[in-house]
């Protein structure tokens, strides 16, 4: 079964706002919520970028049923992977074990901030595994001492560790990614429906001797709306960015540069790749190519603060319905 969420998009919505959502999203039907976890929007119009973890603490406070997750959380510079493992495992013990820890390598937007500069991708994706290791030793409860070619550890303990653990989702964008890190983590994220994505990281993980099975976790942007054009302004005024792609979005650092890499995206190019307006039937088919590429859960990005509630109060649970009618 195809199991459908809702995003926590903390780049639009503030944090008293985004628990709000959550509790609203997990008794319109929703499976499971993921947490963007931000330290800047990626446009000055979005104008939020709330504690990612701080909002997940008390999601996982008023709700009772669905899933959490970070999508995602890069452990390379702005947090360090020791860190990561603690914040994690102490919201898998306050979610009673509905947490999964979704892990990237991050954009430059929200790493550069510590002063540290931005890596090149071959050296961030060196880092990245390192930081997985790091985090998957911390959460069995031993006293860890890792020293590393980018980080070191010096005699660390986490105390309060799950019973259950904390599951693992990995971003991956290409064949060369799934085949380092899917024999490291337990899921595969990834924001564009590909199949080959899906079925080389099950071959990996079946050559690495990894049998346990796996989930591949999606993502996509919609502007409900029950008036089109404003869906299309929308989409536009806060979603541009989206069109860069993310060889073009992992690198700019600030929201000026999105302005400006942005500036001659037009609102017809967004409405193309984003479906806009009331049409729950176009939502479907824009979702329909991530279950046939193998898919298992496929998170919902509604676009707008000011959108939010009345999706949450009038689209959700149709668009819910019509999905699990339509996904295998």
């Amino acid at each position: 079964m195809t199991n459908f969420g809702y995003t926590l998009m903390t780049e639009q919505s503030g944090p008293r706002e985004l628990v709000g959502y959550a509790a609203d999203a997990e008794r319109r039907g929703f499976d499971f919520e993921v947490s963007s976890d931000h330290y800047s929007p990626w446009l000055s119009a979005q104008g939020h970028a709330p504690y990612a973890w701080s909002v997940l603490g008390a999601v996982s406070q008023v709700t009772e049923r669905v899933e959490l997750m970070t999508y995602v959380t890069c452990p390379i510079l702005r947090y360090h992977p020791a860190v990561v493992a603690q914040k994690a495992a102490t919201l898998q013990v306050l979610s009673g074990g509905r947490f999964t820890l979704g892990l990237g390598s991050g954009e430059n937007l929200n790493e550069h901030v510590v002063g540290q500069g931005w890596p090149s991708l071959d050296a961030r994706q060196e880092m990245f595994a390192e930081a997985v290791e790091i985090i998957s030793e911390l959460h069995t409860g031993d006293l860890i001492t890792y020293d590393g070619e980018y980080f070191r550890v010096d005699s660390a303990r986490i105390w309060d560790v799950p019973d259950e653990g904390v599951p693992l989702g990995l971003a991956v964008s290409g064949e060369k990614s799934v085949q380092r890190f899917a024999p490291l983590g337990h899921h595969l994220i990834a924001v564009e429906p590909q199949a080959d994505l899906v079925s080389g990281w099950e071959e990996a993980r079946r050559g690495a001797g990894v049998e346990e099975p796996s989930r591949a976790i999606g993502q996509i942007p919609i502007s409900w709306d029950p008036d089109a054009d404003r869906a299309v302004e929308r989409a536009h005024e806060q979603f541009r960015w989206f069109a860069g792609g993310w060889g073009v979005n992992a690198d700019l650092p600030t929201t000026a540069g999105f302005a400006a890499a942005t500036q001659f995206v037009r609102p017809e190019d967004v409405a193309s790749s984003i479906p806009c307006g009331p049409d729950l039937d176009a939502v479907v088919e824009a979702v329909k190519p991530y279950w046939e590429a193998g898919f298992t859960d496929i998170a919902l990005v509604q676009i707008g603060d000011e959108a939010q509630q009345r999706f949450l109060d009038e689209a959700a649970e149709p668009l819910l319905e019509k999905l699990r009618a339509a996904a295998p």
